[in-house]
């Protein structure tokens, strides 16, 4: 599957939960999701892998991937087709072993040092931030802003999404900074519309 990072989604369960998980998603890839990731800190492997399995059947032709937050073990049973590590969530390379060859598989990065760490070969993309304080993940490192993305970035060796706060207006500072788009949670999730809001960031 193709890995297309214009407008990366985050699942919130609370923020999903006025309309439910998978009628939330849907309606955020028909306005221009690219890529949606499975997020529940909270919920249960059975209880995840049973949303990603409704949400692989939803997505299906649509040509959208479906990446799950840090469980190698709930990506593998319910067919997903990547996984996203934090640091410190795991090792990249046996996360590469074991879901193949064809899956995603993306980490968080939020510094040169991490960065310089890095091993890129098992890995399709990183996700770089935060660039601004956010509300949906609360132990989160030191704000970027957007030169410190530009920055991570221009010495990343893997395309990246800029995570952290982001809103549709800030669109056009995440690409100029070198990032193929956004990574966001709530100016989608947490909307009255969706669609809509997915929709706003290919129009302003």
């Amino acid at each position: 599957m193709s890995l297309d990072l214009s407008l990366y989604l985050v699942t919130d369960p609370r923020l999903c939960a006025r309309y439910g998980l998978v009628e939330t998603v849907v309606a955020a890839v028909r306005g221009g999701v690219t890529i949606v990731q499975l997020r529940d800190k909270q919920a249960s492997d059975g209880e995840l892998i049973d949303q990603a399995r409704q949400l692989k059947a939803a997505l299906a032709g649509s040509g959208v991937p479906l990446i799950i937050n840090d469980r190698l073990t709930v990506a593998i049973e319910s067919g997903a087709d990547g996984l996203h590590l934090g640091q410190g969530d795991g090792d990249v390379v046996a996360a590469r072993a074991a879901m193949g060859e064809q899956a995603i598989l993306g980490l968080s990065v939020q510094s040169h040092a991490q960065l310089a760490r890095l091993d890129p070969v098992p890995l399709d993309y990183l996700g770089l931030g935060p660039v601004f304080a956010t509300s949906t993940k609360h132990d989160h490192a030191q704000p970027l802003g957007f030169d410190g993305l530009a920055a991570l970035v221009a010495a990343s060796p893997l395309p990246a999404v800029a995570i952290g706060g982001l809103e549709a207006e800030h669109v056009n500072r995440i690409r100029a900074a070198g990032a193929k788009g956004p990574a966001v949670v709530s100016a989608i999730c947490g909307q009255a519309d969706p669609e809509a809001a997915a929709r706003m960031f290919y129009t302003l």
